[in-house]
């Protein structure tokens, strides 16, 4: 059989499709002839998995307080921060990126710390413990501050710690005073272990204040530390406000404005500067009924010695100033005979003992004697721009 063959020139789609089929052979398409038959081999690397650091290091102890937890993830971010001691959980921040993790505040003294922390498929962990403190800072009192006990506008809040305090700033940074109502004051070391608040006007009546110190693991001192934060909640009563005039020999009660007593009294006689009260602004202290009152640095022959027992005493001074009552009325709003207390007439003393709230203020005028600012709660007798000078923390 013969067979004619005719050559027919290819359409311009079929050239088309001849050309995209080359295209594809060569981009690894179907195999060319002479080809191995397979497309070419490629290969990836594994991802490595991400490497978590935290410090302080694994076994550690004697860690300061003070120190920073910090956990760091490399070749990814942080998913989970958990950090555990004494029974509670540590908070913190992460940066921007979630890969590193930062302690907030400050840790316990003498206890052990757990740390974990996730990144991608690795988890690391890791312990340490906080050093035991050579002496622990505590706050043993705070005055004025008894149970139910509501308070002058006039008073100040006396801190006194356990242990000489020589880091003072670090410790008042601790220190925190909340008013219902605002008001502006400030810290006045005493000495190393009393701290006193004044406000800068007198307190607003009737209202909450809350103290708070935020001691736990802040070091006070070479080998000292704060192992026992410390929070209670004062009262501010009504705004009782008692004048005197020494001259006058007169004493006006006000409450919350309105003159609620008027008293005729007798003052020190003057004779001495022992004998002469002290004018300026004291606070109420403390009361008692009777209180045995003794003449200071005499002895039994001296003329002027006594030893008495006084009846509803309000002590308004260190230097041995009450207010307080006595049967000498031929003397009250006539003349000054007393050895510088200030003694009213026996049943207007009594109302006054028991209607007093301590840091109520008596402000008295008319003598050449001023009180000193350390005598007694005379905290008032300093300006506020001196007082707030006695603070550890420097305003810039």
């Amino acid at each position: 059989m013969n067979i004619t063959s005719r050559w027919r020139k290819p359409t311009a789609g079929l050239a088309l499709l001849t050309a995209a089929c080359l295209v594809a052979s060569c981009s690894g398409g179907d195999p060319v002839p002479g080809g191995s038959g397979a497309p070419d081999a490629t290969t990836s690397a594994t991802p490595q998995a991400p490497t978590i650091a935290i410090s302080p290091a694994q076994g550690s102890s004697q860690v300061s307080p003070e120190k920073k937890i910090v956990v760091t993830a490399s070749g990814g971010t942080l998913d989970e921060v958990t950090v555990e001691g004494g029974d509670e959980e540590v908070t913190g921040k992460y940066n921007a990126d979630k890969t590193r993790w930062v302690s907030q505040g400050r840790l316990k003294p003498s206890t052990a710390y757990k740390v974990t922390a996730k990144s991608g498929v690795t988890t690391a962990a890791g312990a340490f413990t906080t050093l035991k403190p050579e002496r622990e800072l505590r706050v043993v009192d705070v005055t004025p501050n008894r149970k139910g006990e509501k308070l002058g506008v006039g008073a100040p809040i006396i801190v006194t710690f356990n242990q000489p305090v020589t880091e003072k700033a670090d410790v008042e940074r601790t220190l925190r005073v909340k008013a219902e109502k605002r008001a502006t004051g400030a810290w006045r070391w005493i000495n190393d272990t009393v701290v006193i608040y004044r406000t800068a006007k007198y307190w607003p009546a009737h209202q909450k204040v809350r103290f708070s110190a935020d001691l736990e693991g802040v070091k006070a001192g070479k080998g000292t530390y704060g192992v026992q934060d410390y929070d209670t909640t004062l009262t501010i009563g009504a705004r009782v406000i008692s004048k005197i005039d020494v001259g006058k020999k007169m004493m006006y009660v006000y409450r919350d404005g309105k003159r609620v007593q008027t008293m005729r009294i007798s003052a020190g006689n003057g004779t001495t500067r022992e004998y002469t009260t002290t004018s300026g602004v004291h606070l109420t202290m403390e009361r008692g009924n009777p209180v045995r009152m003794i003449s200071p640095g005499r002895e039994k022959d001296d003329p002027e010695y006594y030893d008495v027992m006084i009846d509803h005493a309000v002590r308004i001074s260190n230097s041995g100033e009450y207010v307080h009552a006595k049967n000498n009325v031929w003397a009250q709003g006539v003349r000054n005979v007393s050895h510088g207390c200030i003694n009213s007439r026996p049943d207007q003393a009594k109302w006054f003992h028991d209607t007093m709230q301590r840091g109520d203020v008596v402000d008295i005028t008319g003598t050449d004697r001023e009180l000193e600012w350390n005598n007694g709660w005379g905290f008032w007798q300093m300006p506020f721009t001196q007082w707030k000078k006695g603070s550890a923390i420097k305003e810039p």
